[in-house]
């Protein structure tokens, strides 16, 4: 296995930010040429990136024999578009290494909880904006490099309005005062950051996930997600669980906390769904890949 931990910095970055890979060897006697890559984004609110929403996830998408990577990015006192930036970054790199660590470039997928989530979906709808590119320094035409092919997004922080997870917002803007009245502006930049508004045909398929009963980040924020990509035509796979609270990551002891939470057997399901959507999307099945899989 390739495990290495590679320093991502852009400007604004915080030192610590690094992107980590599991990238599985390659051998010939195994009928396997290039695997998927699951490029995850654990949650924090912004303030932080957990723990456990990182490798222990990644060991999962390893058994399920794909890549895997886990990106630190960069949070509080650094804002937007700091951690976008280091997510287009760590994707453009995924992409320029995919021959040399086997990876299916068409089958490049994020992953992100809670505030991971809003990143991961934000480099969904925002893939295309000018200023990835220029801060990249990459041509228009290598643009797509940045686009994922598809979002895991679990209980994930969406909206700015109504159902916000409001500390998540104010982590990624710095500004605390004034908030209402910049969510009176439509062309302020809270608004322009509730991504049920920026979905486009060009966002990527997703599969998401959320209970009933989150208390921190409400269910509204996937379904208000979900309904803009159906709005859209794009495709999604959506799943809500009526018990369990927030921050649950794979909801069993893999991932549960020193006092003893985020165990909740009714969402443990959630990774085998999201194994059954990834190998119907984006592995290569002896008749060819999925014909809808660039949808």
């Amino acid at each position: 296995m390739l495990n290495q931990t590679i320093p991502i910095q852009v400007e604004g970055s915080l030192p610590d930010t690094r992107f980590i890979t599991y990238i599985q060897d390659h051998y010939e006697e195994i009928n396997i040429d290039k695997r998927p890559l699951v490029l995850i984004c654990p949650g924090g609110g912004y303030r932080y990136t957990s723990v456990r929403e990182g490798e222990a996830l990644a060991m999962q998408f390893l058994a399920m024999g794909y890549h895997a990577a886990v990106l630190k990015y960069s949070c509080a006192p650094a804002g937007y578009p700091v951690a976008l930036t280091e997510l287009a970054s760590a994707m453009l790199l995924i992409r320029q290494h995919a021959e040399e660590w086997h990876v299916d470039p068409e089958a490049v997928i994020v992953l992100g909880c809670s505030a991971g989530g809003h990143l991961a979906a934000s480099l969904g709808v925002f893939w295309k904006e000018e200023f990835l590119r220029k801060t990249l320094g990459i041509s228009a035409e290598k643009q797509r490099l940045l686009r994922p092919d598809g979002m895991i997004l679990c209980y994930p922080v969406i909206t700015s309005g109504e159902f916000a997870h409001r500390g998540s917002f104010e982590n990624l803007l710095g500004e605390t005062e004034g908030q209402a009245e910049r969510l009176q502006n439509p062309n302020s930049l809270i608004n322009r950051l509730s991504l049920e508004n920026r979905v486009t045909s060009e966002t990527p398929p997703a599969f998401i996930w959320h209970t009933y009963e989150d208390g921190s980040v409400p269910v509204e924020n996937s379904l208000l997600f979900v309904s803009a990509l159906r709005r859209a035509g794009v495709s999604a796979e959506f799943h809500m669980y009526p018990k369990g609270g927030h921050g649950l990551g794979l909801a069993n002891r893999l991932t549960q906390t020193r006092d003893g939470r985020a165990i909740q057997d009714e969402c443990t399901s959630w990774i085998a769904l999201v194994h059954t959507w990834l190998e119907s999307r984006y592995v290569a099945l002896e008749t060819g890949k999925s014909s809808d899989s660039q949808s």
